[in-house]
């Protein structure tokens, strides 16, 4: 029986995937964020209320300095998690896709638990197996990959342990 998460999970999914949102969305989603992270101190991610949400810390691929991105994403077992880089169906790939091609070794924070990982391409031949897992959390998901004209980086965030 699916709960409530699930219910309105269906009812916001195709909404998401709307010309207008794909506007709007970039522009507002990112500043609230930020927002909502400063005024509770980092413990409410306003995209986590529906989904698995993470803050994802790279190193610049040109500028060497570090950036941040909130992220949804898929649990993939043994602690790992999925990352796609649909950037709203824009036709650019997101600068945290370009960042982890150029430094894979990354952090996340994941319910504030910060943790070091490796980011590695999801393979061709894992794609739709990948694809198939974020779509049973995010129904139609795999629509933005079609409507930005590009093929979405996806990536596998592997924790690794801290030296020391």
């Amino acid at each position: 029986m699916p709960g409530l998460k699930d219910v309105v999970r269906a009812i916001i999914a195709p909404l998401t995937r709307t010309r207008w949102f794909r506007r709007v969305g970039p522009v507002f989603l990112p500043p609230f964020e930020r927002f909502m992270k400063g005024i509770t101190g980092g413990r409410l991610q306003v995209s986590g209320i529906l989904v698995p949400s993470l803050v994802l810390r790279t190193t610049g691929a040109r500028s060497g300095e570090p950036r941040e991105a909130e992220l949804m994403y898929t649990p993939d077992g043994r602690g790992r998690a999925i990352v796609a880089g649909t950037s709203f169906a824009r036709s650019r790939h997101p600068a945290w896709s370009t960042n982890l091609l150029a430094h894979p070794d990354a952090e996340i924070t994941v319910r504030g638990r910060r943790m070091p990982v490796h980011a590695s391409l999801i393979p061709d031949d894992e794609r739709d197996a990948a694809w198939a897992r974020i779509e049973a959390q995010w129904p139609g998901y795999r629509a933005y990959e079609r409507e930005s004209g590009r093929t979405v980086r996806l990536f596998r965030l592997q924790p690794v342990r801290r030296d020391g």
